[in-house]
């Protein structure tokens, strides 16, 4: 008699049953200890989580890996998965103190279907992954839990995910695993850094890329396939051009057709066979902006007419920025003394015009020489320098004494600065107009950052139109009196109010001397900003000396005049001569929610996945100092950044620094203010020039 057969058991039973016994299994014995966890079968692949060493070591990097098996011709994707697609992500849990870097992606693989492009892994391969173990780290065991998730794809695509658990124990050394190899394939995979020598900007036009290469370069790069690294910049589809130039390459691109915005980075990778090359472009032109980012900054030009367009525009807004003010009122004061005579009017404004186009031009041939002799500079670049600073501090209050009536100037004494800028003649209209690009140099209005930036990757004629346009946006308004009857019609008549308006402007210039004392003492130290004082009030004492030697007659005049002369000398020697100690700057003095940028700091804490927001500013800056005041000083704004994790790094551009500059020209700007947003993934977002709460708010609820 044959033995009872066995109950049939359908097969999904039979693996439960089995799945059961294997959970309290582990329950009774506890953390397994391994090098890998267990295979997780889904839809065309095979993956789990393996380590390179035996054990953890406190104080030691782990490296673990995602260990992918596809099909035949299934694939996932890379970083950049190109025209489809979407990259393999991992969610870590893990013990408190033990952190985990990004993927460090290994050499992708081309994928061609019709039209599109995509780039990713088929086969075998491992994204391998670092974990930072602190030394300090307790226990006898590091359990480690990752999620993964990614697409799947040949024809078709299907998303797949999967859970893993890894238990390694801790151990003072650790020796590798059986999964070593695994490891020293992947690491033969990957891209190595290109050597410092390497040069690479790129330029974007309408309709391509061009990418220049120069420096230390391996021979036969032309032969290697071309990887963007950074999404949307060029089409996937279409082979570079090589050419070679000189010492390098130049590959000309398509342009993406979902381009919006030059990245301040263009990351590309090389491949030849297993090996690699990595690198980052930055970019030659201005960044084209589109979406939020266009708001934030406007279009950034890719022709000239456009430039030109825009720093007109940006001239005409600097009429109502605060550092013009006072001396657009002086030129308003100048037309209604006029006395409604429109030829006169027309005239003046010429003169104007003429100044303030004449001084841009200058300060635009001065800013493109030194450039072109390898300083790094930008606009404003003369208020870096403390000398500067206080020349015009000096002549800004000898104006203000003139206009309180405090002291009289003569004729000869006149051309000082006394009656340079004051009156209606053609003389005073052309030195009001050098004053106002003076002036105006602090300031950074809409349109204006971008218009500039342009002008300074351009050829000289092209750099020189873009200021002219700037400087004639901002003498607009004072053209706009001679040749349009309406507004003419509307000044006050001439009258003896004019007298205790011409008072009242000494006020502003008085604050704008304040502001320069301490962009001065920013500068250079305490005992600098004391020293301008000094040779402030030694100039209005020469004034006074001056104005009384008007009054006397034969010898006590000249002697009047050459203690004025002396007095006068003295005074400016006391702070262009005397070299006052130069301080650090006051992002790196002064303390609270923000710490001093730095091209390695900056790129530290986006390593860590932290959201950054990066403040360029300067002393100097009229713009910058009220976005402090309005929307970068508050408790809420700190507050902010405290329920984001959003770490805030501050660049002080003060006084020259060509780290700044280099910062600056990355966003396609030549001065500050500069905002910039870093999200923990993705890409920079500028934000606008002008800061307001609100705005602040909506840009940091996006993170």
């Amino acid at each position: 008699m044959n033995p009872p057969s066995a109950p049939h058991r359908p097969p999904l039973a039979r693996a439960s049953l089995a799945a059961l016994l294997g959970l309290f299994t582990a329950a009774a014995a506890g953390p397994v200890l391994a090098t890998a966890s267990p295979e997780q079968r889904t839809d065309h692949l095979v993956s789990r989580l393996v380590a390179e060493q035996e054990a953890a070591v406190p104080g030691r990097p782990l490296r673990l890996g995602l260990l992918l098996e596809h099909d035949p011709h299934w694939h996932t994707y890379w970083s950049n998965p190109g025209d489809s697609g979407l990259p393999t992500k991992v969610r870590w849990t893990l013990p408190a103190g033990v952190t985990a870097g990004e993927i460090a992606w290994p050499l992708p693989t081309r994928f061609v279907l019709g039209p599109v492009v995509n780039f990713g892994y088929e086969g075998r391969t491992l994204l391998p992954v670092t974990l930072e173990v602190p030394a300090g780290f307790a226990g006898e065991a590091l359990e480690i839990e990752a999620h993964a998730s990614w697409l799947v794809c040949r024809e078709e695509c299907i998303p797949g995910e999967a859970h893993y658990r890894l238990v390694l124990p801790v151990a003072a050394s650790a020796v590798p695993g059986p999964w070593q190899q695994v490891f020293a394939t992947a690491d033969r995979r990957q891209p190595q850094p290109a050597p410092a020598t390497l040069r690479a900007r790129y330029e974007v036009g309408e309709r391509e890329v061009l990418l220049r290469l120069a420096g230390d370069l391996p021979d036969g790069l032309e032969r290697w396939q071309f990887f963007p690294a950074t999404p949307d910049v060029v089409e996937n589809a279409v082979e570079p051009e090589w050419r070679r130039e000189g010492d390098g390459y130049t590959l000309r691109l398509a342009r993406s057709t979902y381009f919006r915005q030059s990245p301040a980075r263009f990351e590309v990778v090389l491949r030849d066979g297993e090996r690699g090359l990595a690198f980052a472009a930055t970019p030659a032109l201005a960044p084209v902006a589109s979406g939020a980012t266009a708001a934030a900054t406007g279009p950034a030009p890719t022709t000239l007419a456009l430039a030109l367009v825009l720093a007109l525009l940006g001239g005409l807004v600097l009429n109502l920025m605060p550092c013009v003010f006072p001396v657009l009122s002086m030129k308003a004061l100048g037309a209604v003394e006029a006395g409604g005579d429109r030829r006169a009017l027309r005239r003046h404004g010429l003169w104007y015009a003429a100044g303030v186009v004449s001084s841009f031009l200058a300060m635009a041939a001065l800013l493109l020489a030194l450039r072109r002799g390898g300083e790094q500079l930008g606009w404003g670049f003369q208020l870096q320098e403390p000398a500067f600073v206080a020349v015009i501090a000096l002549l800004l209050f000898a104006m203000a004494l003139g206009f309180s009536g405090l002291v009289e100037f003569g004729a000869r004494f006149a051309g000082l600065g006394g009656r340079l800028a004051a009156g209606h003649g053609d003389r005073a209209a052309f030195f009001t107009g050098v004053l106002a690009c003076v002036v105006a140099s602090p300031c950074t209005a809409p349109f204006m950052g971008t218009a500039l930036g342009f002008a300074l990757t351009q050829p000289p004629a092209a750099a020189l139109a873009v200021f002219a346009a700037l400087g004639l946006g901002l003498a607009l308004p004072m053209l706009a009196l001679g040749f349009v009857p309406a507004l003419a019609r509307r000044l006050p008549r001439p009258g003896s109010w004019m007298q205790t308006f011409r008072q009242l402007l000494a006020f502003p210039l008085y604050l704008t001397v304040v502001w320069l004392v301490w962009v001065y003492g920013e500068q250079t130290s305490p005992r600098g900003m004391a020293l301008l004082l000094v040779a402030l009030t030694g100039l209005a004492f020469a004034l006074w000396l001056w104005s009384q030697a008007t009054r006397a007659a034969g010898t006590s005049r000249l002697a009047t005049q050459g203690a004025a002369l002396a007095v006068l000398a003295a005074s400016l020697a006391a702070p262009l001569a005397a070299r006052p100690p130069v301080t650090a700057p006051a992002a790196e003095r002064a303390g609270g929610a923000y710490e001093p940028w730095s091209a390695q700091r900056l790129a530290a804490l986006r390593a860590e996945g932290r959201p950054v927001l990066v403040n360029m500013t300067a002393a100097w800056c009229i713009t910058c100092l009220a976005n402090e005041r309005v929307a970068l000083s508050s408790p809420d704004f700190a507050a902010a950044l405290a329920a984001r994790d959003v770490a805030y790094l501050k660049g002080d551009w003060t006084r020259r620094d060509p780290a700044i500059t280099a910062y600056l020209e990355g966003f396609g700007r030549s001065g500050v203010p500069l905002y910039v947003l870093y999200p923990a993934r993705g890409e920079p977002e500028v934000l606008p020039q002008i800061l307001t709460p609100d705005l602040l708010r909506q840009a940091l609820s996006r993170l």
